[in-house]
């Protein structure tokens, strides 16, 4: 796998661990989210006046994965509502490669090494095994079905965007591509904000601290356009494993900003996501 490729999917791993360290100190995370959607889709739609749309043939692509990351983002929202936070997290971003993988296999005709295999087996072995501390960790908290079931809707849902996405930008213009996603997503979560919120309590949000929300925005789109050069030059199924790197880099933040304990079992996956990855980028 070329080294390129994995500098920038460790460079978006760690703005999107980054954005969402923004949004944990906000009181109301949902609604900050949906304000970072909104924000990043104006800065988007900014930088379209200059690199101009996409070319028609990349608009079935755009329009199925705006659907995909609105369905991804109303079902994430309701699934934290309903269900831990510990629970939720480590299932759907543990097992969104193993779909991911299934997929590109599949409809991309992506030939994977043994090797290749191996390093996302350990890489979701490890995300896994973070996750799972979370869950022991957390007082109270029980093993809903209905919760994994969620999970792994959110997971499935992961993967099918990425894949639409990465195939888009394999056969066409990655910038104006993005930026047109980015600008239309929040059409359908803003609306699904305002009729679950109101719009008093979500207009409220933008009253407190305004420059976090802005950040983040501006880093989600940054963190998502490096994932999508990366998946230009590399394949799909060993880009989404590493990409979820941003699990480790993310108990890292806690652990140094928050104070979260990051224990031995968390430093043991790290390790092996770490070795899953190095495993990719040699034998990959």
């Amino acid at each position: 796998m070329p080294i390129l490729a994995i500098l920038l999917l460790f460079a978006s791993a760690s703005l999107h661990a980054l954005w969402n360290l923004l949004l944990k100190r906000s009181q109301e995370k949902y609604i900050s989210m949906g304000w970072m959607v909104l924000l990043g889709g104006i800065f988007a739609g900014i930088l379209l006046l200059f690199t101009g749309l996409p070319p028609r043939s990349m608009w079935p692509f755009a329009v199925v994965s705006v659907a995909l990351e609105a369905v991804y983002f109303i079902l994430l929202s309701n699934a934290y509502s309903d269900h831990d936070f510990s629970l939720v997290y480590p299932i759907a971003r543990g097992t969104a490669p193993v779909f991911l993988m299934a997929w590109s296999v599949l409809f991309l005709h992506e030939k994977l090494t043994t090797g290749g295999i191996v390093g996302i087996v350990m890489i979701v072995c490890g995300m896994i095994s973070i996750g799972a501390t979370s869950l022991i960790q957390a007082r109270g908290s029980r093993l809903h079905i209905k919760g994994i079931l969620t999970a792994l809707t959110v997971a499935l849902i992961i993967s099918l965007y990425t894949l639409v996405d990465g195939t888009a930008v394999k056969n066409g213009s990655t910038l104006p591509y993005a930026l047109t996603m980015f600008m239309l997503v929040p059409v359908l979560t803003t609306t699904y904000n305002l009729r679950r919120f109101g719009w008093k309590r979500f207009v409220s949000a933008w009253d407190g601290p305004r420059l976090p929300l802005i950040f983040a925005a501006i880093l989600g789109v940054v963190a998502y356009l490096l994932a999508l050069f990366a998946y230009t030059i590399a394949p799909l199924s060993y880009s989404g494993a590493i990409r979820e790197v941003s699990v480790v880099i993310g108990a890292f933040f806690g652990w140094q900003f928050f104070g979260e304990q990051m224990g031995g079992v968390r430093v043991a996956g790290a390790v092996i996501i770490f070795s899953g990855i190095l495993v990719i980028a040699v034998f990959g």
